[in-house]
């Protein structure tokens, strides 16, 4: 009787497999012997750019490590500029039925939406008003309007 057709599959997975093996340990050892020298040390030079030769120890600097701060160092009452949230614009669109509108900022002549919910006032077009913002879901939007 003749052996089965599982038996020889399983030899020349088998065979291919060690092949396979064979092959990568040649790659390998090719890559080992192919392997050119290259630079052995990398220096950072004054400018912070990557050189292959070592920096002047005669331009060396020399720092004291009590004047090295980490973190961020504690501002005082005097050093923190007034940040005002409340913002000034004009209503450049408002539809009452709808409910919402647009108003341009006056500093920076930005547009942003605003809902009837953050609207305090009663608006409408060419109104100036007095608004925040806040992160809405596509961008900033207007709230807390209220007619100047």
């Amino acid at each position: 009787m003749a052996k089965s057709q599982q038996t020889y599959s399983k030899k020349e997975k088998e065979k291919a497999k060690i092949k396979k093996r064979e092959e990568k340990q040649k790659k390998k050892e090719a890559r080992k012997s192919e392997k050119t020298p290259g630079i052995d040390f990398v220096y950072v030079d004054y400018n912070g750019n990557l050189v292959d030769t070592p920096p002047d120890p005669s331009m060396k600097v020399e720092v004291d490590a009590e004047d090295i701060v980490l973190g961020i160092p504690k501002q005082e009452e005097g050093d923190r500029e007034a940040f005002d949230p409340v913002r000034k614009g004009k209503v450049s669109f408002y539809d009452s039925s709808k409910g919402f509108g647009f108003i341009v900022d006056n500093e920076n002549s930005e547009k942003y939406f605003t809902h009837v919910s953050g609207i305090i006032d009663e608006i409408a077009e060419n109104d100036n008003v007095s608004f925040e913002l806040e992160k809405g879901q596509r961008g900033m939007n207007a709230v807390k309007v209220t007619k100047i």
